[in-house]
């Protein structure tokens, strides 16, 4: 019997992406990188924290994860 390969997660996926303990995709808020001198605080505020992917974006991160 053939053995099938293990796959390797992708590296960008797992520095981007964690699971929640029910099985959510969790994600880092967009445009907290740099420039954020031009933004202002209540905006820099606001983009704290993470969010939890829509089902469409989950579905892609997930088959990227595993």
């Amino acid at each position: 019997m053939a053995r099938k390969h293990k796959l390797k997660t992708k590296s960008s996926a797992k520095k981007r992406y964690r699971l929640t303990g029910k099985g959510k995709v969790k994600v880092g808020a967009k445009g907290r990188r740099h420039l954020l001198s031009s933004k202002n605080r209540k905006r820099k505020r606001h983009l704290r924290g993470s969010r939890i992917l829509g089902p469409a974006d989950e579905k892609k991160a997930k088959s990227l994860l595993h």
